[in-house]
């Protein structure tokens, strides 16, 4: 069985590729409000399977291709398209698609960025999971791109189209806390570790190479491949990364900033004995400036236990003169200072049609995206100072406008990173 699935993906992904140019037709203008959408997923692990779930079911979409380098991913991928998509394993033959209007991408971290580019010089409009990207001049490198091509983009950040969020942000803008000096966010959890499994050889039906692709050679090890990827820095980020643009997300939106001044963090892996490289245990501090303000966020982690702060195992905390507010995704509950009375505000934001929905939509407006690469460029640059001030072990100045730290010189090499030939990060 497992052969005569690795035949069928490899005809499947010939065939496409080779017929991709003959049956592809520039479309004739901008999508119509009753266009069909032709979307290509390139990434079709857990999360982009679950992404081909959640776009299939719009009634203008058609998932026109799907791309993996693993083939039963591509495969599961293919099979609950609600169609019969082209398969491919290099995402390349997806951009040279002329039909498909749009890229879903969901592969590890240390491909988004040239994907989007490429990605954008192509034509395509681009929803790309968080973090946005593995390097802030990446990122930063996204954003020029997108803005040049005129593309919509939509950074996977659901959370952000929530009731919930809208609300606190309404609640945080109103001043009913009062002036906030401090906010928090947190994440817990008992993650067991991943243990040391020896290096070996991939799996049957992976493209190893091309998976790894601008990241540096390294032995096959299962710890580094598919979920577990994220906890090693060739790739990604470790959990700072992958809650930092759900969580920070809240404050920077309600509070109405976009990147801290001052950064310091101390921590490591502490607890877990495994081959894994990223901290288990994390605390950052961030100055913000408001104005003629400033206040501090806190971000504090534990992977060796599920208890937080408030019995939450995540949450954002705005600690105001009048009251506190603790949040999670889907709840907050308002916590006066004593003797104090405080009334909810009313609502003020215009709710969202749904994360999804809105990237579609925006599509046939042309309309900008709440989570734009802009947007979500800022919310990933925080996670990677935090990240870059661990390595250092300096609190680091940073300076927004010119995306610079400014008292440690050596630190901005880690702004960007080497790429294994023959990949580079596109021109822009």
């Amino acid at each position: 069985m497992r052969d005569r699935n690795r035949r069928e993906f490899l005809v499947s992904s010939a065939m496409a590729a080779a017929s991709a140019q003959e049956a592809a037709r520039p479309k004739s203008g901008p999508i119509g409000a009753n266009d069909r959408i032709a979307l290509g997923f390139i990434g079709t692990g857990g999360q982009g399977r679950g992404l081909i779930e959640t776009f299939r079911k719009f009634p203008e979409v058609q998932v026109a291709a799907v791309c993996d380098v693993y083939e039963p991913h591509a495969g599961k991928g293919r099979a609950i398209s609600g169609g019969s998509p082209d398969l491919y394993a290099d995402f390349r033959r997806v951009l040279d698609r002329k039909d498909i209007d749009a890229v879903v991408i969901a592969t590890p971290d240390h491909w988004h960025a040239i994907m989007a580019i490429l990605a954008c010089q192509a034509g395509k409009d681009i929803y790309c999971e968080k973090p946005l990207g593995h390097r802030i001049q990446e990122t930063r490198a996204m954003v020029t791109a997108a803005e040049k091509a005129g593309r919509v983009t939509q950074m996977g950040n659901l959370i952000h189209a929530t009731e919930n969020y809208h609300r606190v942000v309404e609640i945080v803008r109103s001043g009913v806390l009062g002036k906030i000096s401090k906010t928090r966010v947190w994440m817990a959890a008992d993650r067991r570790g991943l243990g040391r499994p020896a290096d070996g050889t991939p799996p049957t039906g992976c493209d190893y190479d091309l998976w790894l692709g601008p990241a540096p050679k390294r032995p096959f090890n299962p710890n580094r491949f598919t979920f577990n990827w994220r906890y090693f820095w060739d790739y990604g980020g470790g959990i700072l990364m992958d809650f930092c643009c759900h969580i920070v997300d809240l404050v920077h939106w309600a509070m109405e900033v976009d990147a801290p001044h001052k950064i310091a963090a101390v921590g490591g892996r502490y607890a877990l004995d495994d081959n894994a490289e990223v901290p288990d245990t994390l605390e950052v501090a961030y100055e913000y400036r408001k104005g003629d303000e400033t206040f501090l966020m806190a971000w504090s982690q534990t992977d060796a236990s599920s208890h937080g702060i408030e019995d939450q195992g995540l949450g954002i905390m705005f600690q105001g003169t009048e009251a506190t507010l603790v949040a999670s995704y889907g709840h907050y509950r308002i916590l006066p200072e004593t003797g104090k009375r405080i009334e909810e505000p009313p609502r003020t934001l215009p709710r969202s049609v749904g994360h999804h929905r809105e990237w579609l939509d925006a599509m046939k407006s042309r309309a900008r995206c709440s989570c734009h690469f802009g947007y979500g460029h800022r919310l990933t640059s925080v996670g990677q100072l935090g990240n870059i001030a661990l390595r250092t072990g300096e609190t680091l100045r940073w300076d927004p406008i010119a995306e610079r730290i400014t008292n440690h010189e050596s630190a901005n090499d880690d702004l960007t990173k080497e790429y294994r030939a023959p990949w580079t990060l596109p021109a822009v």
